[in-house]
């Protein structure tokens, strides 16, 4: 088991085939696989991926960018070099994943069910029944703000900051600011985002 465990592929492909095995088991128990399997399967893959990404935003706002200030002058390009690209590697395919995960779960419901939530209710009219739609979209394109960010302000930053594209010492800089303020918009955007998924969720989902 340690020989496992000391392996992180390993223990993820692990972890996944026990996933899929409960995920098969609750196929079975539900009573068959259909759509209303299929929007659990795709709720899981958002949930697992959201946490991912979220998990690696707070990780940078919470630790890394807190931290690196006090990070001694010759321990820094370990940072730099090895754990920021790695981190966000799986921060930005992260991202992606769990907005595609969050369109098909979408489209599970219907085309809509689909409008109506991208619209904040408005698809076919307005009325008090459609509340939970603006609360619900709300949540969706913060999400969506949230992930051009990564891909259209962070990541091309981050590659200048940290030196994957060179650029010279001033363009440097600024890029690594500009990625900082833009890690710093999503962390703001963030637990909106989440409250609008959770609360719709379990009050009018």
């Amino acid at each position: 088991m340690a020989g496992l465990l000391t392996n992180f592929r390993n223990t993820l492909l692990l972890s996944l085939v026990l996933a899929g095995v409960m995920i098969y088991a609750f196929g079975a128990a539900h009573g068959g696989f259909d759509v209303i399997f299929w929007q659990a399967t795709f709720r899981w893959i958002h949930v697992v991926l959201g946490i991912l990404w979220i998990g690696l935003l707070y990780y940078f706002n919470f630790v890394q960018i807190r931290v690196m200030p006090a990070v001694p002058a010759e321990l820094k390009p370990a940072v730099t070099r090895y754990i920021a690209p790695e981190a966000l590697f799986w921060f930005r395919w992260a991202a992606l994943g769990t907005v595609l995960a969050g369109f098909a779960l979408m489209a599970t419901r219907g085309h809509a069910y689909s409008a109506e939530a991208l619209s904040f209710g408005f698809a076919a009219g307005y009325g008090p029944e459609d509340r939970g739609f603006t609360l619900l979209g709300v949540g969706i394109w913060l999400a969506i703000v949230m992930f051009l960010n990564v891909w259209g302000v962070i990541w091309p930053n981050q590659k200048r900051a940290l030196g994957i594209v060179v650029v010279d010492d001033d363009k440097k800089a600024h890029a690594a600011r500009v990625a900082m303020l833009g890690s710093r918009i999503n962390l703001l955007l963030s637990l909106p985002m989440l409250t609008s998924m959770a609360m719709y969720q379990t009050l009018l989902g």
